[in-house]
């Protein structure tokens, strides 16, 4: 582990309106008053406990995400980036995204968040389509979420994600097509398109929804990702599509194993010691409460990566990407030898799922459509 290793930040702004019913993150229904500053205060004095760990690093993105964090002020947003800047060099092409909900929106919040520093703008759509939009428990309606992309464009943001989910409750195959089609037609720089999932811990785990069959929901996303190859989007991973050379920057650093702090209620980080060739995960306590309290730790929990957790963990996050990863990453990254996974990745390759070279690890069509079960031999 010798190269430099990126490092970004993760900021849990974890208050919304309303938790949607299909959520499992780990955000809260805000109070009549929002604690901004003493939250702000928080996370700051959460970065200064982590300083001595990352010190002489810059970083090379900030994701700030929720939760609603597009319910805090600009001011607020701005103070925190300052205050981390001058805490901590930035890359000078650095990539800063709010995620916003298009049901908080407004023409004054938006340009105040750009000049605050935002450059990149993710908007929870989901749908555009008024019945589905109501089942998922959206704040936000089909015209809320047309007006918030002009809001955002006409404050200036040019490089701006739409999310859009399929396979919703008793959703048509023409459903999925049109949502997809109306995200194109808004021609915003990146889409995030995915397959709604019942988690544990949510209201629809208990409700159990209908949703399409299997078979439906291939024809959704084989239809659906035709029209994005159609329209000039590139898919790079497995629910991100992109315009050339508009891929995330923060997400890229996650799938390519870099490392990242995570402040905040719940948020979690991965940082390499290079001193001591370790890999540390951490996670904060959850409940904003606790994330307040200064008589109590922001860190939940605490552990060294092991070695076989190493693999598995890389790989999880590597094989997402769609074009592969460079193979002296592996190292780079992990700081164990090739040698330890050549026998697994000379099988995978002989079983036609992996393609290798001496410089690029990558799935192959066939290990991309079936990816799980890719990973699966490196567990």
């Amino acid at each position: 582990m010798t190269e430099p290793i990126p490092l970004s930040l993760y900021v849990h702004l974890p208050w919304c309106i309303r938790k949607c019913p299909y959520c499992d993150f780990n955000s809260h229904t805000a109070p009549a008053s929002l604690p901004e500053q003493e939250y702000i205060d928080a996370l700051l004095r959460d970065f200064d406990s982590h300083l001595e760990t990352i010190w002489g690093r810059r970083l090379t993105s900030i994701f700030i995400g929720g939760g609603t964090p597009s319910l805090f002020s600009a001011d607020s947003i701005k103070t925190l980036l300052q205050q981390i800047h001058a805490r901590l060099p930035f890359h000078p092409d650095m990539e800063i995204t709010l995620e916003a909900n298009p049901g908080t929106v407004e023409q004054q919040r938006f340009d105040g968040f750009r000049a605050a520093g935002i450059n990149r703008l993710s908007l929870g759509v989901q749908s555009f389509n008024p019945g589905h939009l109501k089942k998922l428990g959206r704040i936000h309606d089909h015209h809320d979420a047309l007006r918030a992309i002009d809001i955002a464009k006409r404050a200036g943001f040019e490089n701006i994600n739409i999310d859009i989910m399929f396979g919703l409750n008793q959703q048509t195959l023409a459903e999925a097509l049109s949502d997809i089609q109306q995200a194109i037609n808004l021609n915003t720089s990146h889409l995030s398109w995915y397959e709604l999932t019942i988690e544990p811990n949510t209201v629809f785990y208990k409700t159990k929804p209908p949703l399409p069959s299997d078979e439906l929901k291939i024809a959704m996303q084989t239809q659906g990702q035709q029209l994005l190859k159609n329209h000039g989007f590139e898919q790079y991973e497995v629910s991100a599509y992109a315009k050339p050379d508009q891929y995330c920057r923060h997400n890229l650093n996650y799938w390519e194993f870099g490392d990242y702090l995570g402040l905040g209620a719940g948020a979690h980080s991965k940082l390499t010691n290079l001193a001591e060739q370790t890999i540390i995960r951490h996670h904060n306590v959850k409940q904003p409460k606790d994330y307040l309290n200064k008589e109590k730790s922001f860190i939940a929990e605490k552990s060294a990566i092991n070695e076989d957790e190493l693999v598995f963990e890389f790989m999880l996050n590597a094989l997402r990407l769609k074009n592969g990863v460079p193979l002296a990453l592996f190292t780079e990254r992990t700081g164990l030898p090739l040698s330890d996974i050549s026998d697994k990745l000379e099988t995978l390759t002989h079983d036609g799922l992996l393609e290798k070279s001496d410089l690029l690890l990558k799935t192959t069509e066939l290990g991309y459509l079936h990816l799980n079960a890719v990973l699966l031999r490196f567990m």
